[in-house]
């Protein structure tokens, strides 16, 4: 059981790999071979660093996969080379990737600082249920893009998928004590392989031969072509690509990115160790993850991933579903994600899964999270109109304020803001003798080479996140509006314990380091 629950937790996390790769790898020349080996990278990465995460971080059971906080980041680093000269798409591509190595791993310092100088611990110190409420709300409902919107590309496939997975996991499993079991937690694989199983029928028999273009993309089982040009075997080795290419333009854009993904990676792990039966992860275990992630980061940069990793999402909402909140599941799981990353035939035949489907599970498991959040709100004060006022304005605007964002956000990743500040390559243009808006780095002989600076990008990809907009919201809030005198109110008593090390004993038990690695350790990190 535990083997087949590790293949779940794979299979879950595979659409989201799948759906960055589809979304940015064509848009930088690459080819389908380019977009097997990208989704090969990630896998590998992925399954690196959630062994990190569960042996040294939170050591809670939750699965670090791709993460979408870094999308805005690596349209722009695109952007910055659509007009270049190349000798071939392909050589785009690998430039463009050796760039965006170069941004991952000076940024991920950033993780790395704020993690393990505690800074990020005592940053948490302010939260409350209060906050964690709204924090945990929209880490599932902020993801509603991925939800029905995906399904309805493929209707006909994602729909059927929806209805089977909550007829088959909720209904069906109270026809027998023996099915009991099998369909609250195996439900899920049968639903995939029965709604797969229905597109193959529907794609053999032509019934979208006549079809757009789109709906061929996302309802066909053959349109994804990684079958054929994955490499049976391919092992990711650091610098893939080439070496790493840094530019201070494209580092900005990715340290909101980092940002972002740690505040996101922080509600999951609250909404994991509510589900996995774990008390909520103290300051200190938070630090250390955290600062884990950012040297995971540093690992993406160097083995070539397409994105930094951060807490996956619809692995946690997995562990509601199936009611299975192991650690030892989440382990073995990594070994799938490795195995597959280097037998990339095998790897890409679950690939090929439509991402209409993924999109059906998604609308189910990224409502659990949701759902889990609005649990903590039972450690308040249900009836302080304090309170009600806090979890309102910050669920409304960690909704309202992204969906701006990512609405007035081209396809090139610039988005709302925009200082009008420059970053120069080249030399400067001279405009009836005055001195343009860039600012002077280099002169050389010859026209002015000029770039927007990626100081935008740290505003656009931190307000485009609905957990880091709804955890500024709701900190500020519920920091500033009578603090003091509404301890009671905020679940101030029941929650201080659990956030220092010896305040619970069960913190001991959930969040230790295995075996003696206790006694090699720096104490600030126990």
């Amino acid at each position: 059981q535990t083997v087949i629950l590790a293949f779940q937790h794979y299979i879950v996390m595979l659409g989201t790999t799948v759906m960055i790769a589809t979304m940015l790898v064509p848009r930088m020349g690459g080819s389908h071979g380019d977009k097997a080996r990208v989704i090969q990278a990630l896998l590998f990465m992925s399954g690196l660093n959630t062994l990190l995460q569960t042996f040294l971080g939170t050591r809670l059971p939750t699965v670090m996969g791709p993460s979408f906080a870094y999308v805005i980041s690596v349209l722009s680093v695109i952007n910055d080379f659509s007009d270049s000269n190349f000798t071939s798409e392909h050589q785009r591509f690998v430039h463009t990737m050796r760039a965006i190595q170069g941004s991952l791993i000076v940024s991920s310092f950033i993780n790395i600082i704020l993690g393990f100088s505690r800074a990020w611990g005592n940053l948490t110190r302010l939260f409350s249920p209060v906050i964690i409420v709204p924090v945990v709300c929209v880490v599932g409902l902020g993801l509603f893009g991925r939800g029905f919107p995906q399904l309805a590309n493929c209707v006909e496939i994602g729909l059927p998928m929806l209805v089977l997975l909550v007829v088959g996991q909720q209904y069906l499993k109270h026809i027998h004590p023996i099915s009991h079991s099998i369909m609250e937690r195996f439900a899920l694989l049968f639903c995939i392989g029965l709604a797969w199983a229905f597109a193959a029928i529907l794609t053999a028999s032509g019934a979208y031969n006549n079809a757009k273009g789109q709906t061929k993309m996302s309802c066909r089982v053959d349109r994804s072509f990684l079958l054929s040009s994955a490499p049976w075997i391919k092992v990711p080795y650091p610098f893939q690509w080439g070496a790493p290419i840094f530019r201070a333009s494209h580092v900005f854009g990715m340290i909101g990115a980092a940002l972002v993904s740690s505040a996101e990676s922080t509600g999951t792990f609250f909404a994991a160790a509510r589900l996995a039966g774990a008390t909520p992860p103290p300051a200190h275990v938070l630090s250390r993850s955290i600062g884990l992630q950012g040297v995971g980061q540093l690992l993406d940069g160097i083995f070539g991933a397409l994105v930094g990793t951060t807490a996956s999402v619809e692995n946690v909402g997995l562990l509601g579903l199936t009611h299975v909140g192991s650690r030892r599941v989440v382990q073995i799981s990594t070994a799938f994600m490795i195995f597959f990353s280097i037998f990339g035939k095998f790897g890409a035949f679950f690939a090929q899964i439509p991402l209409p489907i993924f999109a059906a599970v998604y609308c189910v498991l990224y409502g659990i999270v949701a759902a889990i959040g609005i649990t903590f709100i039972q450690f308040t004060n249900n009836n302080s109109m304090r309170n009600i006022y806090i979890l309102g304005l910050s669920l409304f605007l960690g909704i309202s304020i992204p969906q701006y964002f990512v609405m007035n956000t081209d396809l090139a990743g610039n988005g709302p803001v925009k200082t009008g500040g420059r970053w120069l390559t080249g030399e400067a243009h001279f405009e009836r003798g005055k001195l343009s808006a860039c600012i002077l780095v280099k002169k050389l002989v010859g026209n002015a080479y000029c770039r927007t600076c990626k100081f935008n990008d740290i505003f656009n990809t931190i307000f485009s996140s609905p957990p880091a907009v709804a955890m500024i919201v709701a900190t500020l809030l519920d920091n500033t509006l009578d603090a003091r005198h509404t301890r009671e109110e905020r679940g101030i008593p029941w929650w201080v314990p659990f956030q220092h090390k010896k305040g619970d004993s069960r913190n001991e038990e959930f969040y230790s380091y295995p075996l003696r690695m206790h006694g090699y350790m720096p104490s600030r990190f126990l």
